[in-house]
């Protein structure tokens, strides 16, 4: 598909049919990509999400036993931890 680069303010850009859009499952509405330049090519991907996956990794790792502390058992309360704490 052949498409033109359009002047907007003072920057150059590329519209892109919403068919192209769609096949890749990029929503106009939360649209925010990431831009990539690989040898002679400009490569636009849908941006990830912050933390994307980490419920299913932490789901796994529940699953291995491996979701252990790494500093060892957790140290008991002092005196001063276990109070109650008045503001």
């Amino acid at each position: 598909m052949r498409t033109r680069i359009i002047r907007i303010g003072n920057s150059q850009g590329v519209r892109i049919p919403k068919p192209l859009l769609e096949q890749i499952g990029l929503d106009w509405v939360n649209g925010a990509v990431e831009l990539d330049v690989q040898q002679d090519r400009i490569v636009i991907q849908a941006a990830q999400r912050p933390r994307q996956g980490w419920d299913e990794q932490f789901a796994r790792m529940a699953e291995r036993c491996d979701d252990r502390l790494l500093d060892g058992e957790a140290h008991p309360l002092r005196g001063w931890d276990a109070d109650e704490w008045e503001w």
